[in-house]
């Protein structure tokens, strides 16, 4: 017998997300589970470090603060709670659980999956961990466990792992978790697949949106949508978004499957309500990835606050003061941002910022002996001088690198409710995919099944009319980050739009567009179903968030730059104006 769908939501998208999420779903209508991403690049090197200062944590600790409530809740309801909480420590906060729940007085039994903690196998590593997938998970909800807490596994794993138990599929039941891969990767990063972050944001309310959720059927098809009577919005366009999000290949590669993204099919099905299907699986690679973090050094900055007249020769004046200063440190690098306006009417919207950012191995050449020199200036300098903060010390930072490891190599463990620890068997890989190869700027990447939609639609008969506009008057996009590397996915919402889009958004013209991307790699990728070309830039973000590299470290707002860049856009394509009443 086909088992009924399975609902499953998301409480959280990151480490420090709203903290109500969990108690609001639990309450807020059905859920056989509900999931929460606690992880990324950045938060294990703060979980690293936490460590470093007491072995008993490298958790993340508002989970523990959210269940307080949380474990009555799911009890009285059934729910079972999944999460990627664990971090470095699994272990120790499946304990922690066990602990609160004697407290609460409510009878929990509690499970973990662990293996994934490699740093003792890399050198000069603060963390190293192997992204899991979700066989440890479905293990442990096979023996009845009622919260499974994790290191680190892929955010879509959280989804995929309980749907494997649900329905009790087959580890090579490749296209049905591809599905939930996909519907995992919609819901991971919270209300982001609610209308939060989403380029179109004017058309709804997203004051307070709602936490997503989905009814994953047998097939792995899925319903993405949200609790009634939530704010925000469930579209196709909210979730292309989300689908387009840190993403790089049309080959989606995960540890329990290789998922095609170029065979997800959106369909709307009424309010707050978006229908997947059609996702098409391989088997997955032979290797997993693991992601390390290391201290790469010390960092200090000082913002130099320019008002008025002048403004480029201010800037000079002050780099020149600090020349002597700033010899022998490693890294050094100055942004002046143009934030003043001609004629302005408030102080503020007359002053630029000139901001310097220093690198080195030792704490001593970018330390408060720096900020300070910089400081002494204030008196004869430029006129107007006055920074935003006063000097301090140098902070660490760090890096984040990845590697590949074969998955047999893995000891990826379900710990078990009684404690029974079972070894997860890795994947097999007798007819392992191609992998996602660089392609050429106008080829799509080949493969066995053909998208719905026209791969290279078919060029207009006649130039048309076109008008100077904002790319963004008729494109969304979505941008993040993979380790040194980001990506951004840009889509529209029309065939006629696509078939420009594809034709005009080339290589060379993103680079044109994004002049900051000039010089690095940059791979675009389409993915004709979702009218969405996604490009990948290698190294614009240099050693990861933790690294500070940029002034927007995770290439959150990559996307938004380039919906603001201008170019030619047929006049057909541009919404018509609205009417003046």
């Amino acid at each position: 017998m086909t088992r009924r769908p399975l609902v499953i939501g998301n409480a959280s998208g990151f480490y420090g997300d709203r903290f109500d999420a969990l108690r609001e779903m639990l309450t807020g209508g059905p859920l056989d589970v509900l999931t929460g991403d606690y992880l990324a690049e950045l938060t294990l090197l703060i979980l690293g470090r936490d460590r470093l200062k007491n072995p008993d944590l490298g958790y993340a600790k508002t989970f523990l603060r959210q269940l307080e409530e949380g474990l009555g809740l799911a009890h009285e309801r059934g729910v079972r709670i999944v999460a990627n909480a664990g971090g470095l420590n699994p272990a120790g906060l499946a304990d922690a659980v066990r602990a609160l729940a004697a407290k609460v007085g409510v009878p929990v039994r509690v499970a973990h999956v662990e293996g994934d903690d490699l740093t003792a196998r890399v050198d000069g590593a603060l963390t190293a961990n192997a992204y899991l997938g979700g066989a440890g998970i479905a293990a442990c909800l096979r023996a009845g466990a009622d919260v499974v807490v994790t290191g680190r596994v892929t955010d879509a794993a959280l989804v995929s792992g309980p749907a494997a138990w649900w329905f009790d599929w087959a580890p090579d039941a490749y296209d049905r978790l591809a599905g939930a891969v996909v519907a995992g990767h919609v819901l991971e990063c919270g209300t982001q697949a609610t209308g939060g972050n989403y380029s179109f944001f004017a058309r709804h309310d997203i004051r307070r949106p709602g936490f997503p959720l989905a009814e994953i059927s047998d097939d792995g098809s899925a319903v993405i949508t949200k609790h009634p009577g939530t704010g925000g919005a469930v579209t196709p366009g909210t979730v292309t978004a989300q689908l387009l999000y840190e993403t790089q290949g049309v080959r989606y590669l995960g540890p329990d499957v290789t998922t095609r993204l170029d065979t997800v099919r959106l369909t709307d099905e009424g309010a707050d309500r978006v229908r997947v299907t059609g996702v098409r699986g391989e088997a997955p690679p032979p290797s997993l990835k693991v992601g390390v973090t290391r201290i790469g050094g010390w960092r200090n900055e000082v913002v130099f606050v320019l008002t008025g007249l002048d403004i480029e020769a201010k800037a000079h004046l002050v780099r020149t003061q600090l020349a002597e200063a700033l010899e022998g440190v490693a890294d050094t690098t100055w942004t002046l941002a143009r934030t003043d306006h001609e004629d302005a009417d408030t102080q503020e919207t007359a002053s630029a910022l000139l901001r310097l950012v220093v690198r080195d191995p030792s704490p001593d050449r970018v330390g408060r002996d720096l900020t300070s020199t910089a400081i002494e200036l204030a008196l004869g300098s430029y006129p107007g001088f006055h920074v935003t903060a006063p000097p301090g010390p140098a902070q660490p930072y760090g890096t984040f690198t990845s590697t590949l490891i074969p998955s047999d190599e893995i000891p990826h463990t379900a710990v078990l409710p009684d404690g029974t620890r079972l070894p997860m068997t890795a994947p097999s890989h007798s007819s392992p995919p191609r992998p996602s190869a660089v392609l050429p700027d106008s080829a799509p990447d080949p493969g066995p099944r053909t998208p719905d939609r026209l791969t290279h639609p078919a060029s207009p008969a006649e130039p048309r009319e076109t008008v100077r506009a904002p790319l963004g008057t008729i494109a969304g996009a979505r941008s993040g980050d993979k380790g040194g590397d980001a990506n951004i996915g840009v889509w529209v919402e029309t065939d006629s739009a696509w078939e420009w889009l594809h034709r005009t958004l080339t290589v060379d013209a993103f680079r044109a567009l994004l002049p900051e991307t000039r010089g690095l790699a940059v791979h675009r990728h389409e993915l004709p179903n979702l009218r969405a070309l996604n490009f990948t830039v290698t190294g614009i973000l240099g050693a990861g968030v933790a690294s500070g590299h940029r002034f927007d470290p995770q290439a959150k707002a990559l996307g938004e730059w380039l919906r603001a860049r201008h170019l030619d856009i047929p006049l057909a394509l541009l919404p018509a104006p609205e009417a003046t009443p």
